[in-house]
């Protein structure tokens, strides 16, 4: 494939309470979260009298205060008109609640507003009898299992603060003026439905947030809400729509890691990566297995407690791909699992649901 390779002009990140200028009137900078991937990156752009913040960060005490610090320093003191959020993920949408409270407006998909409000106010002590009975359909790990069957689970009012009612929605199509820029909106789905991306028509500037990222993929991840979903057929769509619109010296913002430039051919190996791990899992299930049996074939590591959970939702994500298009058959075990199993020549799908 033709390309100039994939280059990082700023190869250094922004240090905390600092932002680094990467075009006229655009901020980057990088706020603490407390997992594996431990930052998420977040935009300014320079609306004149005030600034455009596209994603927040986690809502914690520590993140208020380096946005202070911000503020203060490096945004000088000029106010947040407005937030954008790319997808409702709580990194992303985090502190939207306390900008708007502040007096900035937000702006994003309707899925991500609806998806966002829907899951603040929605905590649980423990987890829900159907997230349960999803753990036992993907074929969670016994002791795993015993642990978070009465674990408080992870909740967005831990971590992303109220927002309030009223929001300006962003739709697929529209145009949005940013930072003195005329930008497109493209929506890609799978890590999260109707997820905003921002292409500038005044110059090579592309806003990815998690549906563009370099050298780490996006989690594509089904939950008990939706069991049968497949985001890797969403993904897959998505990557093949912005095809068209990708040139080589974009200099894409994505929500993590560092601003990359080669947009083609890293959405060629985006959907590469996702072919070659649907053949390795097709291999992979010349037996009957669940997904939670299925680790070894899609990650390249050891999968620990603390990525047990995101692992397991990709591993059920891809098994469901296979399994809607008719690549392998799925069995309700005795014990309550699914069991997926690639067809031999020319058996037919006698799967059951």
């Amino acid at each position: 494939m033709a390309s100039s390779g994939i280059r990082y002009p700023f190869p250094e990140p922004p240090t905390e309470g600092e932002a680094i200028t990467l075009a006229e009137g655009v901020l980057w900078m990088r706020l603490p979260l407390p997992m594996a991937l431990d930052h998420v990156n977040v935009y300014a752009l320079d609306d004149g009298d005030s600034w455009t913040v596209i994603d927040t960060g986690f809502d914690t005490k520590k993140t208020r205060a380096i946005w202070e610090t911000l503020l203060a320093g490096p945004l000088a003191g000029k106010p947040v008109g407005r937030v954008i959020g790319t997808h409702y993920h709580p990194d992303h949408i985090g502190l939207v609640g306390w900008f708007m409270r502040r007096g900035a407006t937000f702006s994003t998909t309707r899925t991500a507003w609806l998806m966002a409000r829907m899951l603040t106010l929605d905590p649980h002590a423990v987890p829900t009898s159907e997230t349960l009975a999803y753990y036992v359909r993907s074929g969670m790990d016994p002791e795993e299992y015993s642990a978070r069957r009465t674990e408080r689970p992870f909740n967005f009012a831990d971590c992303v603060a109220p927002i309030p009612l009223g929001y300006t929605r962003l739709q697929e199509g529209q145009t949005i003026a940013i930072g003195g820029r005329t930008w497109d909106i493209r929506m890609g789905d799978g890590h999260a439905p109707e997820h905003a991306t921002f292409w500038s028509r005044d110059d090579n500037l592309v806003i990815g947030g998690d549906q563009l990222l370099p050298s780490i993929s996006a989690n594509l991840g089904v939950y008990a809400a939706e069991p049968d979903a497949d985001p890797v057929a969403e993904w897959l769509t998505s990557c093949e729509k912005f095809k068209p619109f990708a040139s080589d010296d974009q200099l894409v913002l994505g929500g993590h890691k560092l601003p990359f430039t080669g947009l083609p051919l890293r959405l060629h190996q985006m959907v590469e990566n996702h072919h070659g791990a649907l053949s390795r899992l097709l291999k992979h299930l010349s037996e009957p297995r669940s997904a939670g049996q299925c680790f070894a074939p899609l990650f390249k590591r050891k999968i620990g407690r603390g990525e047990y959970g995101l692992a397991l939702v990709e591993a059920v994500a891809h098994v469901n791909h296979l399994y809607l298009a008719s690549q392998v058959s799925r069995t309700l075990g005795d014990d309550g699992t699914y069991y997926y199993a690639a067809f031999t020549s020319g058996a037919d799908d006698t799967a059951t649901n």
